[in-house]
């Protein structure tokens, strides 16, 4: 056995200073300690360079020196005089923990562990929540490292005599055992780590003590076991001498490591804080897996598998990393058995953990568990995990992936031996087959991007085998084996294209990742020969696999979508100019035999792929183009004519001719330019005769619709490009002009339609075209096209609004449009998107300008009612015309209400309930409309001014139906417009008091009576805080952009006012808004619209503060002030951090117009937690708004 110290001799063995619980420092501790110094050191401290003298916790925090050279310098100097050399060991753990303290020589002598880290507890900078362990960057990153590196070494190298002294030793853990055991944060967290890694150090000397104990033994009995003659008796007294050694050596690790655990992991392990957890098993996993003679048993995994329930999710990946550890070894995992019977279904759970780190790490575990036996996992619990390949959180699915690839691929029989490498009867043919079998099995058959991303890091191999999908799809079955079906077929066309996709653009499915990578060098060079492979295979086997499928929607609509991955110039350059002829002709047979618009569309877009001008074959396929749409539209042309004659009753068959060519027209004149066709005259024809008539077959009427908007948006493409000359783009422009207008009429014609679906298909056309030829046409240079702008009439607004409010604000039990299935929930979800779709595009006009804003007025007054369906729209609605002009926003609020309250009015009659729920219902809508403002006053100062003043005049326009001395027909308005007054500043509430007196008389002032409550509560809520407004103040200190320190303060409970200036400003504008001219703001020019798409907002950044506020008002009157809370920082265990609940607001409302420097004001939990009561949340769903509403595109 090695023993560089020269000695392997200790003079006892056992904890003697972890018994007293003090450090022992007797004579014979002091035996032989001189004041000098080993060579690096000066006085217990490090020379670096002869320059300066550092702490040991200096040089570790520098990293500039060796660890090991370190060590080896501590070591010299505790063996000059250990107990400098210990004293500065233990002031290196006690500046770990962010001490500022330190432990004297005096302390060191006289006072035992709990007094002395009684002494640094109190000496700690409690201010601050930091510490070595927890500062963040990457000096102090790497300190952890260095301190962890520090503690392994210092045992590796003391690990022949400096640990048996019963002193070094002792005293280290006596200190760690203590300081784990401290309240302070800081203390326990850093003796915790130390300790656990001391623990592993000594593992690794128990490890290697034990190893050498066997070949002890195992020289001695091969010594014992010669002949006598041969026997060496002095090598077997030395032998017997060694491994007596060794064994007390081995008892002595064994008392310290049980020290360590007793004292510290079985408490620490259980801490308050998670990293402390955290960090106990991790280290117990490493044990485990270093010396699982000895910890390897239900004794320690226990403790694994308790705390895989721990409610943090960090702990909860150190268990299951730790047990990946010992399922990885081949060795260990089959004494793991009892372990995972008793918490295998606890694993299993966890793949569904609500933070998907864990998830992950669970399903990995699993599939380690699955390759070190197959019988532990039940069917049910694989198939737990098979349905999570579909997870729209992609390293979930991957390793779901994995796990599945594992249990149905990777095991191969003495049958698979010699079988073909490729085709039908390789062993990839069945492995493809048993992935088809799976895909329609799980009922998924959206979903088969979302699989083949799942498999592709394990299985791209066997999911790039084209060759055999091909061989499987195109070759007959041998003799006495099964062929697939069709629904499998069909399957396995999904999963090709799903493949080929993959391969070409290299990034996951839609829904699954954030997006496009940069790809490597060598990611790209196997994209390039990945796509290589699909152009020169598939050019050859598509035509084949068009004409064998030709009549099957689903496989020709995959099989169709190929062709755009290939790289057309291999056309050329492999002379494959043939096999494009074969696909060209395939094509034209699918667009002749179907009329389903989704394989016409899919015929439509490869044409356009093809059709590109940078690649020699553009020249063949545009040939070949123009032929098939000549066949189209002269036969369309010539079954017009048919279908038109005047004097003949058309039949079915004829209707049946003109649809299937109108529909596939369509499909081509939405990727490509039909102009030199002039397409219009016919389609416009047809809608004329179908308006005149009124017996147009429903389907006809929409594909006209739909192919005359096609056509007019091409043509506003090649206006718009103004790539010809000026003569020419003029005419074009005055055609255009003519068209669109007459298109318009003919579309708000057949609003009027008895067809839902023709008027939805027309309400649809008219929004898009209104957004395209706004005044936003004319935006980004184009000022030239501002002949095309055309602005809806008032009959054309009325009769959208009248649509939206007929067609979309219905219950569900009277919509009509699932043609009878209202049991299905599927056909009902899908009503409610459509209905969503419309609100939407109608909204889009009212955000830009399109139409007049208070049309927004019966839309705004459903906020409440079709909450749950369009609540996330509407609010939409309201936030971006509120950014455009907040008067005309404010009068539209009241305008909604008006209208609500006359609706409740004739319904219930004029002496009806105020604590009725219709009215309720209107007071609580209007709350919500108060909080869309905002909380900056000054902002909205105007508009809500405004909006008291039309509520004031709605209020007292009719006369009492009582007669003279009665309350006026809508006095309780009063009480809806009462939650407004919150949001008017001190010098506003007077003005709009004054303004209400205009209406009354003196008796009214007089009376009492119930029904002149709301006059009352009215005045009242003018009156109250007149004379302190805390939040107008604030707001005008906002307006002035003063600043306020970082520190978190108190709003005082003192009366501020304004400055004398400002009051004078204030108050010379009071009287602006009641004269304010009725005239409508210049429209704000925004961006151009994406069709039918709203521009949502960015969202607004908040600078950070030290101190935490909530940004709302208390008034002063109600409740007292309270000290904003500071976040916990501190480093006692009893510094609990604050929840701070927030009403629901949308963050938009909260922070427009918000200045974060001057706001500081506090609201009390209570009315915190009654608003939430109150109040529903606001959500808004971005998806509402995007491209697919109107399925259109400009260009």
């Amino acid at each position: 056995l090695e023993d560089p110290d020269g000695k392997n001799v200790k003079a006892g063995k056992g904890l003697v200073c972890l018994i007293k619980g003090r450090k022992a420092v007797g004579d014979k501790a002091k035996a032989g300690a001189g004041r000098g110094a080993g060579p690096g050191w000066m006085n217990g401290h490090h020379q670096e360079n002869g320059m300066e003298n550092m702490t040991l916790f200096e040089v570790v925090k520098m990293g500039k020196s060796a660890t090991q050279s370190v060590v080896d310098d501590w070591i010299e100097s505790y063996k000059q005089d250990r107990d400098v050399a210990l004293l500065d060991l233990i002031n290196f753990f006690i500046q770990c923990s962010g001490c500022k303290g330190a432990v004297s020589g005096e302390m060191f002598r006289n006072m035992q562990n709990s007094e002395i880290i009684r002494k640094m507890t109190e000496e700690f900078d409690e201010d601050s929540g930091d510490y070595p362990l927890t500062m963040s960057g990457p000096q102090w990153k790497k300190f952890r490292t260095s301190f962890c590196d520090f503690i392994a070494v210092l045992v590796r190298q003391c690990q022949y005599s400096i640990i048996y002294d019963e002193y070094m030793m002792d005293t280290v853990i006596s200190l760690l055992t203590g300081l784990s055991d401290s309240q302070v944060r800081a203390f326990r967290h850093t003796s915790t780590l130390a300790a656990m890694k001391l623990m592993t150090a000594l593992v690794n000397v128990a490890l290697n003590l034990s190893i050498n104990m066997d070949n002890t033994q195992r020289q001695y009995e091969a010594e014992r076991n010669k002949v006598v003659a041969k026997r060496a008796n002095e090598r077997l007294e030395l032998l017997l001498q060694k491994r007596k050694e060794l064994q007390e050596n081995q008892d002595e690790i064994e008392n310290m490591m049980n020290a360590i655990f007793k004292g510290v992991f079985v408490h620490r392990y259980r801490d308050a804080i998670a990293e402390i957890r955290a960090i106990c098993i991790e280290e117990i996993g490493v044990w485990m897996k270093l010396y699982s003679d000895a910890f390897l048993n239900d004794s320690y995994l226990k403790y694994v598998g308790w705390t895989m329930h721990d409610k943090q999710g960090e702990v909860r990946i150190k268990c299951l990393t730790a047990l990946q550890g010992l399922f990885y070894s081949k060795d260990l995992s089959p004494r793991l058995e009892l372990f995972t019977s008793r918490f295998k279904d606890r694993i299993v759970s966890m793949t569904l953990d609500k933070e998907y780190d864990v998830a992950v790490q669970a399903v990995k575990l699993l599939t380690l568990v699955l390759q070190s036996t197959d019988e532990v996992l039940t069917a049910e619990d694989c198939e737990s995990v098979y349905h999570l390949v579909y997870s729209a959180h992609r390293p979930i699915a991957v390793s779901a992936g994995e796990f599945l690839f594992k249990k149905l691929f990777s095991h191969r029989g003495p049958e698979d031996e010699g079988l073909p490498r490729k085709g039908r009867q390789s062993l990839n043919g069945s492995l493809i087959k048993t992935t088809v079998f799976f895909f329609l099995e799980s009922e998924l058959h959206e979903h088969g991007a979302y699989l083949v991303d799942s498999l592709w890091e394990c299985g791209s191999e066997l999911l790039k085998d084209w060759e055999t999908m091909i061989s499987l799809l195109l070759d007959e079955p041998m003799s006495g084996e099964e062929a697939l079906t069709d629904g499998q077929e069909t399957a396995l066309v999904e999963l090709m294209l799903c493949a080929v996709r993959q391969a070409c653009e290299c990034h996951p499915p839609v829904g699954r990742g954030t997006g496009k990578r940069v790809l490597s060098a060598k990611e790209k060079k196997t994209q390039l020969d990945d796509r290589t492979r699909i152009t020169e295979m598939f050019s050859v086997a598509l035509p084949l696999l068009l004409a064998k499928y030709c009549v099957d929607i689903d496989k020709v609509s995959n099989l169709l979508q190929i062709p755009k991955y290939f790289d057309l110039d291999i056309y050329t350059t492999g002379r494959l100019e043939k096999h494009l002829d074969a696909l060209l002709r395939q094509i034209w047979e699918v667009v002749d035999k179907h009329t389903d618009t989704e394989v016409l569309e899919a015929c439509s877009t490869t044409y356009r792929y093809l059709c590109n001008e940078e690649f020699t074959i553009y020249n063949r396929v545009d040939i070949a183009r123009s032929q098939l749409l000549d066949e189209l539209v002269d036969k369309f042309n010539r079954l017009l004519e048919d279908f038109l004659q005047e004097g003949e009753e058309p039949d079915d068959d004829d209707a049946y001719q003109v649809l299937s060519t109108l529909k596939k027209i369509t499909a081509f004149n939405n990727a490509h330019d039909l102009s030199k066709w002039d397409l219009f005259g016919s389609s416009y024809r047809l809608l004329n005769t179908g308006l005149q008539n009124g017996d147009m077959p429903e389907q006809i009427v929409i594909h006209a619709l739909q192919c005359t908007h096609y056509i007019v948006l091409w043509h506003l493409a090649k206006v718009s490009s103004g790539s010809s000359i000026k003569v020419f783009i003029d005419l074009w422009s005055l055609t255009l002009r003519k068209q669109m207008r007459a298109y318009s009429l003919m579309c708000q014609r057949y609003l009027n339609s008895i067809s839902t679906a023709v008027k939805e298909q027309a309400f649809t056309i008219l929004c898009d075209l209104l957004l395209i030829f706004s005044h936003q046409i004319m935006s980004s240079g184009r000022e030239q096209l501002e002949t095309l702008v055309y602005t809806p009439d008032s009959s054309l607004q009325a009769e959208l609004l009248n649509f939206i409010i007929d067609q979309v604000f219905i219950d569900q039990d009277d919509d009509n449009s699932t043609d009878g299935h209202q049991d299905d929930e599927a056909s009902k979800i899908e009503a409610l998107h459509k209905r969503r779709n419309l609100l939407a595009a109608y909204c889009k006009l009212i955000t830009y300008n399109v139409v007049e804003m208070n049309t927004g007025a019966d839309i705004f007054k459903q906020y409440m009612k079709y909450y749950n369906d369009y609540g996330d729209i509407i609010k939409e609605t309201m936030s971006k015309t509120r950014q455009i002009d907040k008067i005309q926003y404010a009068k539209t609020l009241i305008l909604s209400l008006q209208r609500l309250f006359n609706d409740m009015m004739s319904e219930l009659g004029f002496g009806f309930d105020r604590s009725s729920s219709a009215f309720c219902g209107i007071k609580e809508l209007a709350r919500r409309f108060a909080l869309t403002f905002g909380l900056d006053q000054l902002k909205t100062r105007e508009a809500i001014a405004m909006l008291h003043k039309d509520g004031i005049e709605f209020a007292f326009k009719d006369p009492s139906p009582q007669g003279e001395g009665g309350p006026p027909l809508h006095l309780a308005f009063l009480d809806i417009l009462s939650e407004f007054s919150s949001k008017l500043i001190r010098q506003d509430k007077k003005t709009v008091h004054l303004y209400l007196e205009r209406f009354m008389t003196f008796q009214m002032s007089l009376q009492r009576e119930d029904c002149w409550l709301p006059l009352i509560s009215y005045r009242n809520s003018l009156q109250a805080g007149a004379d302190d407004d805390t939040m107008s103040v604030i707001s005008g200190i906002s307006s002035r952009g003063s600043t306020r320190s970082k520190k978190s303060k108190t709003v005082t409970a003192s009366k501020r006012k304004l400055p004398e200036a400002e009051e004078n400003s204030c108050s010379s504008s009071d009287t602006v808004w009641m004269n304010r001219e009725h005239s409508v703001q210049t429209p704000v020019m925004m961006h151009s619209p994406h069709l039918t798409s709203t521009v949502l907002r960015e969202p607004k950044k908040m600078r950070p503060e030290d101190g935490y506020t909530t940004p709302y008002t208390m008034p002063t009157d109600q409740h007292p002030h309270r000290s904003p809370v500071r976040r916990g920082s501190g480093l006692m265990e009893d510094d609990e951090e604050p929840i701070v609940e927030d009403v629901m607001m949308s963050s938009e409302d909260i922070n427009e117009g918000m200045d974060f420097d001057t706001m500081d004001i506090d609201l009390p939990a209570s009315k915190n937690r009654r608003e939430r009561t109150e109040l529903k949340p606001d959500y808004f769903d971005s998806s509402i708004m995007d491209d697919s509403v109107l399925n259109v595109s400009m260009y």
